[in-house]
């Protein structure tokens, strides 16, 4: 499941819970909500690295 994915699934899950008063259900959607932004701030934080990689090598190779 996508990251976008999780954070949707949670907030139907959420509201779902908060509709029928379902605790268990609100937590399982908080929780996949929160799963779904670590995914996305995970991603982020690959792709700032991988920026980084490639700026740092494109300096090496200039410099040959």
């Amino acid at each position: 499941m996508t990251m976008k994915k999780d954070e949707a699934k949670g907030r139907v899950e959420e509201a779902t819970g908060a509709l029928t008063d379902d605790d268990e259900l609100k937590r399982e959607g908080k929780a996949d909500q929160a799963a779904g932004e670590a995914k996305e701030f995970v991603e982020d934080v690959a792709e700032k690295a991988e920026e980084i990689v490639d700026k740092a090598a494109d300096a090496v190779h200039k410099d040959d």
